[in-house]
C-alpha cells in the first residue's frame, strides 16, 4: 500500500516536469511528420546568427537548406554578450542538424552547454535559436505555432500596461505616465518600481502613495497590479500587500528578493491577493521549486529568457497541474511578444491580462506587418510560424 502511494505521489510531483513535458513533445514531433513532406524532413541548419540592433533588441536568424528561414530573439540582458554565445557556442552544435527535431535541439543545447551556466546568458541565448526553429516548423507545416502548440483558446488577448521607473518617481509623474497609458485605449495597469534587493525598503510609504493615486485614476473597471520588484523585506511586503488588498489590488508581484522561496511564501499565505513571480527562473525545474516552496498564485515565465517556446510551453503545462495563473513576463514588443502570444493563446490556464510595456515604433519598421494594438488588446499572430517577416534591409539599418 505505501508503496503505491510513493509511487502516485513520485507521479503526481514529476507530471508537468517529465511526463506532461515528453507528451507535449510527442505531440509536437507527430504534428512534424504528419504536416512536413519528405524533403522537409530532411532539412538541414545552414547557418544561424544572432544580430544586436540599435533598439537593445537581438534577432537571431536560423537558415537552412531548403530556403526556409526561421527568426527569433534573445534576452537583451547584455547584448553583445549574449550574441556572441549564439554564435561561438549554439551554432556549431546545431550546424547541419534538422531543424524541425526541436526538443532534440533544445536538450542538445542545453546540456553540451550546461556548465557555461544555466540562469541568464545560456538560457535566453537558447530562447532566440528555439523561437527560430519553432517559426521554421510553423512555415514548413504551413501553420501558425499556437496551432502546433496545441489549439488556439483565444483569439485576441488582453494585454497590461507595464509601467516601470516608479522608484525615480513621485506619486504625482506616475499618475501622469499612467493617464498616456490609460488614453490609448488599456484596460489593465501595472505599476513598477524598478526597486532591486539592493536598495530593500527603501521608501515604502512613497510606494503606497503612489498606488493610491494610480487607483483613483483607473478606479474598479480597469485591474490594477503593483510589481515591487524584488524590493521589500518580508515583514515589509506582508504589511503594504494588506494596504494594497484595501484599496483593491489585482495581482502583486515580486514582493521579495528573487532568491527568497521562504520569504515569497510567507506573503503568499499572509495575503488574499494573488502574489506572483519567475522572471528570474529560466527552466521548469526552478518552476517546479518556485511553486512548491514559494507557493506563489501566478507563475512568470519569460519566452526570451528561459530558453524560449520549447520551455516556456512546459512551463505552462507544469502550472496547470498545479492550477496556477500563467502570465508571462514580456517587455520585447516584437518577435518576444508575439512568441508569448502563441503560447498564451494555446494555454488554457493564461486566461489573465498579459503584459506589455508598449512598442518600439524604429522596430516595428523592420517588419513587413509588425503586431498591432488595438482597444486593450492583441490579435493572435494567424500565418505561419510566428507570423511576423522580417525585412533584413531595414534590419541592416540598425545594426550595432
Amino acid at each position: 500500500m505505501s508503496g503505491s502511494l510513493v509511487s502516485r505521489r513520485a507521479l503526481v510531483k514529476g507530471a508537468g516536469v517529465g511526463i506532461l513535458a515528453s507528451a507535449s513533445s510527442m505531440m509536437v514531433s507527430h504534428a512534424t511528420q504528419a504536416v512536413a513532406g519528405k524533403d522537409s524532413l530532411a532539412m538541414k541548419i545552414t547557418e544561424v546568427k544572432a544580430t544586436p540592433l540599435k533598439t537593445g533588441t537581438i534577432i537571431v536568424q536560423v537558415l537552412t537548406d531548403g530556403g526556409v528561414v526561421g527568426i527569433g530573439e534573445c534576452s537583451p540582458m547584455n547584448a553583445a554578450v549574449i550574441a556572441h554565445f549564439v554564435n561561438s557556442a549554439l551554432k556549431p552544435l546545431l550546424a547541419g542538424e534538422n531543424p524541425l527535431e526541436i526538443d532534440k535541439l533544445w536538450n542538445k543545447m542545453v546540456f553540451r552547454t550546461y556548465k557555461l551556466g544555466v540562469q541568464g546568458v545560456q538560457p535566453e541565448a537558447i530562447a532566440g535559436v528555439d523561437i527560430a526553429l519553432w517559426d521554421i516548423l510553423g512555415k514548413v507545416a504551413g501553420l501558425p505555432i499556437h496551432t502546433l502548440l496545441g489549439g488556439c483558446y483565444r483569439d485576441k488577448i488582453l494585454m497590461y500596461a507595464s509601467i516601470g521607473g516608479g522608484a525615480e518617481m513621485q506619486p504625482g509623474q506616475m499618475a501622469k505616465r499612467v493617464e498616456t497609458f490609460l488614453a490609448r485605449g488599456f484596460k489593465a495597469i501595472k505599476i513598477r518600481m524598478d526597486w532591486g534587493v539592493m536598495r530593500q525598503d527603501a521608501d515604502p510609504k512613497k510606494d503606497l502613495e503612489m498606488f493610491r493615486q494610480v487607483k483613483a485614476l483607473t478606479g474598479d473597471s480597469v485591474p490594477l497590479s503593483f510589481d515591487a520588484n524584488n524590493g521589500y523585506s518580508v515583514s515589509t511586503a506582508i504589511q503594504q500587500g494588506r494596504k494594497f488588498e484595501a484599496l483593491g489590488i489585482y495581482h502583486y508581484e515580486e514582493p521579495v528578493a528573487q532568491y527568497d522561496y521562504a520569504g515569497l511564501a510567507a506573503v503568499a499565505e499572509a495575503l488574499d491577493v494573488p502574489v506572483a513571480a519567475g522572471e528570474h527562473e529560466y527552466s521548469r525545474w526552478q518552476f517546479r521549486d518556485l511553486i512548491e516552496q514559494g507557493k506563489v498564485d501566478i507563475i512568470q515565465p519569460d519566452v526570451v529568457k528561459c530558453g524560449g517556446i520549447s520551455e516556456t510551453q512546459k512551463i505552462a503545462v507544469l502550472g496547470s497541474v498545479y492550477s496556477k495563473q500563467f502570465v508571462p513576463h514580456q517587455t520585447q514588443p516584437t518577435i518576444g511578444t508575439a512568441a508569448n502570444l502563441h503560447v498564451c493563446a494555446a494555454s488554457a490556464n493564461a486566461t489573465r491580462p498579459q503584459e506589455y510595456t508598449g512598442d518600439k515604433p524604429e522596430l516595428n519598421e523592420v517588419f513587413k506587418e509588425p503586431l498591432v494594438f488595438e482597444d486593450g488588446y492583441m490579435r493572435v499572430p494567424q500565418k505561419p510560424g510566428l507570423g511576423l517577416e522580417l525585412i533584413e534591409s531595414k534590419m541592416k539599418r540598425l545594426i550595432l
